[in-house]
């Protein structure tokens, strides 16, 4: 291990707030340094979550590059950093986006250029805190953070309804945030005697399992077991009530149905830097990492409940496609079905349908992002987003029209393309799973549906005549335009063909994912191992008598 290893994921979050230092110094009217210094920064940024990602081993522990700084430590709360196969990939994903969304807004952002990318690198801070977190409370102050800078980049740089759209996005993000919050604080409560209670994600996850399997045991037609640990009952009593705060926050922020409505207004209105920055799935990484691990007693219970809403969106999303004209509006309602896959793949608790869920959330990240900015493109220049002033634009735009036509085949994933392998990957595992064949065959549906719309938006805007003479004179994709496509071109080719680079961090977070998912479940896989603790915020001894052999414990 490097000497810088431990600080290597605390530079990925932090060093934008350099950049933010040197760049509130800068004159306001100065808009091309502006621009230069955030590019800069968000590329430095990329530049070192490339060197995590490459320290990253995949056949190494759960969590790496881990550090804890101990004096930062205050009623349980830690600053505890590390990630596992979907954190560095979702990592390397923001830092991929956050340099083209400076570019993507190099000419369409004239007002408040100093503010608009100071809000851009607090965004890219908050968005590399959650995904790094190993600390309950730390998640929770980054993830609720995101919601200031995301809400001004929609309320100052948005659309005509701009002001609706911002305060429907934040007022449904923050409902969802006090839910996981007061979540948070039960977990904090129950999980720990007093005296030990804190906020680490390993030590929580720790005990918490032990209690799982307490509650398991005894629930056998054979059990023999005597009366539960006191956590064990605490858990039992309040951990369906916990994981439904739990799920509720995630299913607001992942715009799950039926708290759907406020993507489709936020999306229509959006700017380009905050539709893209939508793109990474922060509710569907929650659901994964927060949510059905921490409880499986509970989340097996509404297991049920969330496939059906799982496949509601999948083919409600699908069908609402149909229905609009807004491109802008379509896509949002698109997304919202990509996102009923993604949660359908963990539901399956199998290791298929979660390798195919993590990867979904990366690739959609990925093409949605890539979709976004190309209607943008358009948008910025014909003024319009409603579908029926295009047409035609394959004669006047070709490097456009085929940039677009194969980010929509990733969209509905055809083999070669990155979409393909993730969409198989989650209807592997809903018809291996022990849910309804029909679960795997409503959301094959979606597939069939998501072909017909995609296509559909293809034909209407890119093929047929040239109805109206505005387009005509479109300019193509040239330039700095084409610099940001070709690598969502790029890589939507490269992680459909070789996919296994990604496959590989991915598959170790899935088996222990669906190990502690599924604890209790009859035919469940082995028990997943404990965490292992690392520079533990208790003492020693408190930590042995906690969960005696979870110091070394990793495969």
């Amino acid at each position: 291990m490097s000497n810088l290893d431990p600080y290597l994921l605390s530079l990925v979050v932090f060093l934008p707030l350099f950049f933010v230092g040197i760049l509130a110094f800068i004159p306001a009217q100065e808009h091309g340094p502006i621009r230069v210094l955030a590019l800069l920064g968000l590329l430095a940024d990329g530049a070192v979550s490339l060197w995590a990602w490459l320290r990253f081993q995949p056949a190494g522990p759960e969590f790496q590059l881990e550090h804890r700084a101990s004096f930062l430590e205050l009623g349980g709360v830690s600053y505890h950093v590390g990630v596992d196969g979907l954190a560095i990939s979702l990592v390397m994903l923001t830092a991929l986006l956050g340099p083209v969304v400076v570019l993507a807004s190099w000419r369409s952002v004239q007002e408040r250029v100093k503010e608009f990318h100071l809000a851009l690198l607090v965004l890219q801070v908050f968005t590399m805190g959650a995904l790094v977190s190993l600390d309950l409370m730390l998640f929770y102050i980054f993830f609720e953070a995101s919601l200031l800078p995301t809400g001004l980049l929609v309320g100052v740089w948005g659309g005509a309804l701009r002001n609706k759209a911002s305060a429907r996005y934040f007022l449904a993000s923050f409902a969802g945030s006090v839910l996981m919050l007061v979540s948070l604080l039960a977990v904090y409560s129950v999980a720990l005697p007093v005296g030990q209670r804190t906020f680490d994600y390993a030590l929580v996850s720790n005990t918490l399992q032990e209690a799982h399997r307490e509650l398991a045991a005894c629930r056998t037609p054979v059990a023999e077991c005597g009366a539960l640990s006191p956590l064990a009952q605490s858990v039992g009593t309040w951990g369906t009530w916990i994981f439904a705060g739990f799920a509720l926050a995630f299913a607001v922020k992942s715009a799950l149905f039926p708290v759907h409505r406020w993507l489709a207004e936020t999306q229509s209105e959006a700017p380009r830097a905050a539709s893209v920055l939508l793109a990474i799935k922060l509710g569907a990484f929650g659901f994964w990492r927060f949510g059905f691990p921490l409880f499986p007693d509970a989340s097996q219970q509404f297991r049920g409940l969330l496939t059906v809403l799982a496949v509601i969106s999948i083919v409600y999303g699908a069908l609402m496609c149909l229905a609009q004209r807004d491109i802008r509006r379509f896509l949002a309602y698109a997304t919202i079905s990509h996102l009923g896959s993604i949660l359908l793949g963990m539901l399956t608790l199998t290791e298929e349908g979660a390798t195919g869920s993590a990867y979904h959330m990366i690739n959609q990240g990925l093409s949605t992002a890539a979709i976004f900015l190309l209607v943008g493109f358009l948008q910025e220049q014909r003024g319009s987003k409603q579908v029926q002033d295009y047409g035609g634009l394959a004669r006047t735009m070709p490097r456009f029209a085929a940039s677009f036509v194969l980010i929509t085949f990733s969209l509905i994933g055809l083999p070669g393309t990155n979409g393909f392998v993730s969409e198989f990957l989650v209807l592997l595992g809903a018809f291996k799973s022990n849910l309804s064949p029909a679960v795997g065959a409503l959301a094959a549906t979606g597939v069939v549906l998501s072909a017909a719309y995609m296509l559909w938006l293809v034909q209407k805007v890119l093929f047929g005549p040239v109805r109206h003479p505005e387009n005509q004179s479109l300019r193509d994709l040239h330039g700095r335009e084409w610099v940001m496509t070709i690598p969502f071109l790029v890589l939507v080719v490269v992680l459909g063909v070789k996919p296994q680079p990604i496959l590989d961090r991915l598959e170790p977070a899935s088996r222990r994912f669906v190990a502690r998912s599924s604890v209790g479940m009859e035919g469940a896989n082995p028990p997943a191992e404990l965490l292992r603790v690392t520079s533990s915020p208790l003492p020693e001894q408190a930590s042995r008598e906690l969960a005696p052999d979870f110091a070394h414990r990793v495969q």
